[in-house]
């Protein structure tokens, strides 16, 4: 059976995934940390997303995982189009989860430049919390909120204005007519992140996309409403 690969997104790390590995049990499930955050955010962040994508592609081969479905959250789903860029033969299946394909993050709950200034002024910590609320509908009172808080308090002050850098850095609009993988775009339907224009995008400029909207999520509806999350999942992955 094909593995099924996972990339988080900015301030996330593989812990977010614990559900959706359960949730597939009999399939092959691997949930990456990118360097800079997670389990490795010891390590310094890579200053491009294609720098990200290159090193995603690198571990996997260092595993043995040759082919693979490919999911990118948020950040992560701009590492993911970067990745089938480089080896489109290596991805048997894609799925873009709360992302887009503009890295200035039109309609974001702020800009990255304001996300820059405030993590310098406000601290690491302060800020890691701070965004970590916007990806839940409830806030601060969303139960899974406090640990993806603290997976994302372990990032450095490099990581996140690193992290930030490679978002605002980065475009794929012109490569998604490129994506002959079969896809799935999938979006909570109150996304503070990436509002619909984002998602709308990449539906219908990816040939044959199929798409899912889940009603009454922010962006992390993995954690929100992991039941219909994981219904979608496994029925994609399985088909």
């Amino acid at each position: 059976m094909t593995p099924i690969v996972f990339v988080h997104g900015f301030l996330g790390g593989s812990r977010q995934w614990v559900g959706q590995t359960e949730a597939l049990g009999g399939f092959n499930v691997i949930a990456l940390d990118l360097p800079g955050f997670g389990k490795n955010a010891h390590l310094d962040a890579m200053d491009s997303i294609a720098r990200f994508a290159e090193w995603a592609l690198g571990e996997l081969s260092a595993r043995g995982i040759e082919q693979f479905t490919l999911i990118g959250h948020s950040m992560g789903g701009m590492v993911v189009q970067e990745m089938i860029a480089r080896a489109p033969q290596r991805i048997a299946s894609l799925v873009l989860y709360g992302t887009g394909s503009i890295g200035v993050l039109p309609g974001r709950f702020e800009t990255i430049g304001t996300s820059k200034r405030r993590v310098s002024t406000d601290g690491t910590v302060a800020t890691a919390r701070r965004i970590s609320a916007t990806w839940f509908l409830e806030r601060e009172k969303a139960p899974a909120y406090e640990d993806c808080a603290v997976i994302a308090e372990k990032c450095s002050l490099q990581s996140m204005l690193t992290g930030l850098d490679a978002m605002e850095g980065w475009s794929g609009s012109d490569s998604l007519s490129n994506i002959e993988t079969k896809t799935l775009v999938i979006w909570g339907d109150q996304d503070r992140t990436y509002p619909w224009s984002q998602t709308q995008q990449l539906w219908q400029s990816i040939p044959d996309a199929n798409l899912a909207v889940i009603p009454g999520c922010a962006h992390a509806a993995h954690l929100e409403k992991p039941g219909l999350f994981n219904m979608i999942l496994r029925d994609f992955s399985a088909a």
